[in-house]
């Protein structure tokens, strides 16, 4: 038996996609985009979505469309992909980090506002795991201080706080449609946004900075999401919503279970977030009999699949050692990466499948090793 980390949910509807894109002869940036960006920013709630290449040169963009450059401090979380600080130094400026909530994992904004200073331009929040970051307290932060607020929605696809969809909560925000996400066109991303300033010149830098057909008035990119990946993303956007409430319910699943098992400690759901599991991220505890890198060994063995996101906060990657970041700051992230483990939760699992991760986990409690 194999159950997989992640898997994505694709088929005929997508299959038709590409063949009617594959007819009309338009591969490259065309209608199609054009009209999975209108339904996007519907969905979100906003008024303009910019499809373009992928998450991280979303997040680039969306940098450069509010002129954050050398001299510039963002804070932002070491607790996520590395991609988020990135973006950050690709701009010449420079990633503060902010410890996380020890529960939620997302950032803490009263470790935002330590991390302000006169130098400080914005603030990115990431949607770690599927649940939006505290943006209501976030947004007075920014408000007082006159910082932009960009939210990494990455991991948050129709995910909602107090009522409202991810991607609607700061001045503008950013979503990867990679492989394993929660709705995905293989690699893409989006800038949506109420600022129409900041949704036109995202598109100017995407596109070569070009104002007309060969009329270019800046240094661009070339950053387009192709008609491909559009007509897939239209198809699982129109799936999303019934495909993250099948990874509610297996996630509702595996917590049941997992509360009885002592030394683990199930995901916290923030009782005002709609939760959309991009990952089901557990905790182990020193009164679990195995360590979290020993668990994770005995599941692959048993054929689950299992990640852990993340084993090294960016603060301590090699690239920001060499930078001179201190090693000892955000300790509650550096505690979260040496004990968080990623269970199976998408669409695709069955009962037994969901049953059977349970079974191998208490099994693990049982065996002992320390």
């Amino acid at each position: 038996m194999r159950i997989p980390i992640a898997k994505p949910a694709l088929g005929e509807e997508e299959l038709e996609a590409v063949k009617r894109v594959l007819e009309s002869g338009i591969l490259a940036h065309g209608p199609e985009v054009e009209e999975f960006e209108r339904e996007f920013a519907e969905y979100v709630g906003v008024e303009y979505a910019v499809a373009v290449a992928n998450g991280t040169a979303a997040l680039d963009l969306v940098l450069k469309a509010y002129g954050i450059g050398p001299g510039d401090e963002v804070v932002t979380t070491p607790f996520t992909f590395i991609a988020t600080a990135n973006a950050v130094l690709f701009q010449g400026a420079k990633p503060v980090f902010a410890d996380i909530d020890p529960r939620t994992y997302n950032i803490d904004p009263d470790s935002v506002l330590e991390a302000i200073t006169p130098r400080t331009r914005a603030i990115i929040a990431v949607d770690l795991f599927g649940q939006p970051a505290d943006m209501r307290a976030l947004r007075e932060i920014a408000e007082d201080r006159g910082l932009v607020l960009i939210e990494d929605a990455a991991q948050a696809h129709g995910a909602e706080l107090e009522g409202r969809k991810a991607g609607s909560l700061g001045d503008a925000a950013i979503f990867s449609f990679y492989a394993t996400k929660n709705m995905t066109t293989g690699e893409g991303g989006m800038v949506v946004t109420n600022d129409r300033r900041v949704a036109e010149r995202v598109k100017l830098l995407r596109d070569h900075g070009q104002a007309e057909k060969y009329l270019h008035v800046e240094l661009g990119y070339n950053l387009r999401m192709t008609s491909l990946q559009a007509a897939i993303g239209r198809v699982q956007l129109r799936k999303l919503d019934r495909l993250n409430e099948a990874r509610r319910a297996n996630a509702r699943f595996l917590t049941e279970g997992l509360s009885k098992v002592r030394g683990i400690t199930p995901p916290y759901e923030d009782p005002r977030c709609k939760h959309v599991y991009h990952q089901y991220v557990v905790r182990v505890e020193d009164e679990f009999p195995m360590g979290r890198d020993e668990l994770r060994a005995f599941l692959e063995s048993r054929g689950v699949g299992t990640a852990v996101h993340y084993p090294v906060p960016v603060h301590r990657q090699p690239l920001y050692r060499k930078l001179g970041y201190p090693q000892d700051i955000c300790p509650n992230a550096i505690e979260a990466s040496r004990r968080v483990l990623s269970l199976p939760v998408h669409p695709l699992l069955s009962k037994s499948d969901l049953e059977y991760i349970l079974e191998c986990v208490r099994e693990a409690a049982q065996r002992g090793g320390r």
